[in-house]
């Protein structure tokens, strides 16, 4: 058992390289053994690692960007890198896809769809962009002459021109939709909306060099919704998009392991204020604690969604039931460090013998209940890596901002950032 309290003092960055490096071993070492593919989740406790393959497609696009944070922190080598791509990258290639878009879940030994209920049972855009935006950051950072990462280029290119993100556009539909099943047709009838987490799905479908969409997909769809503007105040914090006290923080933080929103700006908003704003005020409402929940307080705070006593579910302020998710402020060091930092000793040192595993910090933990999480999931795991790494060192940020195809995309749908305005090649 580590030394908790001696962690909680350790200087700044040598916390933070800790907490992701022992948060990687969830993807190195508690991948799905066939395809090197992440877990949905693992047990910290007896048994903890699951008896099936199943394996989840969100997640998986997390373990390839933790992937590369691990080779440029020499956590594993690049060789060793890149035959773990090489075995995801077969699984990927010989997997029941639908029109090139991979499902929720599926089999990481055989490859087939594993429904996530009795109609999500095909295609899922948004875990698929996911997915690909981890991929693309793989294309950009193995860019060397030597054979095996010239394969892994090619293999990554050929899977991302493969999938039609138009045609959830359901022939000219001014919108994408979720799902689609060869069972169920589009029977779950789902529309992506604004604003929640899935500007990364809009962004890849105007980036895609063989099926793109229409710009007017992205306007009148993802910002059409009436859910999309806010412009409201919180704790006296202006939030530009999306629901009453900005929803839970995942919002913030899965498009933008690979988007960097420093000056990503469109006709609709300012994306870092966004995030800041939405971040500050979910923190406030735990500082302020109107409800009365044990535990929370200025160094106890961060509701997203996660697993809690009574199963699992999107926390925010306004669905709020007293469980706190480290993973909401550990991934939100980009948009408030200094209280990101008060709540990662608060954890560690105060509560790293309850909250702190095999695999980095537990999903989450309620005082209310006396109840502690015994999982670790990939899609909360994932950003508290990647996010500490873009505020580290904007890493991710960087290759992804650089893809070719995502700079396309981004201006395909009139949005500005220093990346496009410096006109990289």
């Amino acid at each position: 058992m580590p030394d908790f309290h001696a962690l909680s003092t350790l200087p700044d960055q040598d916390l933070l390289e800790f907490v992701q490096r022992e948060t990687f071993r969830f993807f190195w070492e508690g991948a799905q053994p066939t395809s090197g593919l992440a877990r949905d989740r693992c047990r910290n406790s007896v048994d903890p690692d699951p008896s099936d393959d199943l394996v989840a497609i969100g997640g998986s696009g997390f373990g390839v960007m933790a992937l590369v944070v691990a080779v440029e922190r020499g956590w594993v080598s690049r060789p060793d890198a890149l035959a773990r791509l090489d075995t995801m990258l077969a699984c990927l290639e010989r997997a029941t896809c639908y029109h090139g878009v991979y499902p929720h879940f599926m089999n990481g030994r055989t490859g087939a769809t594993i429904p996530f209920f009795r109609k999500d049972d095909g295609a899922d855009l948004v875990e698929t962009s996911l997915l690909f935006q981890g991929l693309l950051i793989a294309r950009r950072y193995f860019d060397g002459p030597d054979p095996a990462e010239q394969a892994v280029r090619g293999r990554i290119t050929n899977l991302w021109r493969e999938v039609e993100w138009n045609w959830h556009t359901r022939d000219g539909r001014k919108v994408l939709t979720w799902h689609w099943s060869p069972n169920n047709g589009w029977s779950l009838d789902h529309e992506i909306r604004g604003w929640n987490e899935c500007l990364i799905t809009y962004v890849l479908a105007a980036s895609s060099p063989t099926y793109a969409i229409d710009p007017d997909v992205y306007h009148r769809g993802w910002a059409g919704g009436p859910a999309f503007r806010n412009e409201r105040r919180y704790y006296d914090i202006e939030l530009p998009l999306g629901m009453n006290c900005g929803g839970p923080l995942f919002f913030s933080h899965y498009s933008f392991c690979g988007l960097d929103p420093h000056g990503l700006t469109d006709r609709y908003a300012d994306y870092f204020k966004q995030n800041v704003s939405h971040t500050l005020i979910n923190y406030e409402h735990c500082r302020h604690n109107a409800a009365g929940h044990s535990g929370y307080g200025e160094a106890c705070w961060g509701l997203t969604a996660s697993d809690d006593p009574d199963g699992y579910s999107a926390h925010a302020p306004d669905n709020d039931n007293g469980s706190i998710s480290p993973t909401a402020a550990l991934s939100s060091f980009p948009y408030a460090p200094d209280q990101a930092m008060a709540a990662l000793r608060h954890f560690i040192g105060d509560r790293g013998e309850r909250i702190f595993g095999r695999y980095g910090f537990v999903d989450a933990f309620c005082d209310n209940r006396d109840w502690t999480a015994d999982t670790f999931l990939a899609i909360d795991q994932g950003p508290i890596i990647c996010m500490i790494e873009n505020f580290r060192t904007g890493l991710l940020w960087r290759l992804f901002m650089s893809d070719p195809d995502v700079r396309i995309g981004l201006r395909r749908l009139g949005f500005d950032s220093p990346y496009l305005r410096a006109g990289e090649a």
